[in-house]
């Protein structure tokens, strides 16, 4: 690594902040930040609705049965970001290869002969 001396530090600092700036502007490219999700985790109905790509109605009748994570505040239902992300990702199913994987896994550990 080179040495700077402190005349140098000005120029130096200027190319870092540049180069920092380039770097930042590629990864906002890649994967924009929405400002509102980062200020705010909370989403109200509407907001859910959009996040989810669900009518309200069917979010109303989810909640109804207890079938969808929801804060009630008096009147006002609010859903948390990451909670709906789990709540979405845990519905996944499973491809008929990992099913396929973990049958012969079960079977493995159950047909092992005993002496």
């Amino acid at each position: 690594m080179e040495h700077i001396t402190f005349d140098q530090l000005p120029a130096v600092v200027a190319e870092i902040r540049d180069r920092l700036a380039r770097i930042e502007s590629s990864l906002n490219l890649i994967n924009p930040i929405n400002p509102s999700e980062v200020k705010n985790p909370l989403m109200t109905i509407t907001e859910a609705s959009d996040f989810l790509n669900l009518a309200k109605s069917t979010i109303y009748g989810m909640v109804c049965r207890n079938e969808i994570p929801v804060s009630k505040k008096g009147k006002k239902l609010y859903f948390d970001r990451e909670e709906l992300t789990y709540w979405v990702k845990k519905g996944r199913r499973k491809t008929t290869d990992e099913i396929q994987l973990e049958a012969e896994g079960y079977l493995n550990k159950f047909s092992k002969r005993r002496w």
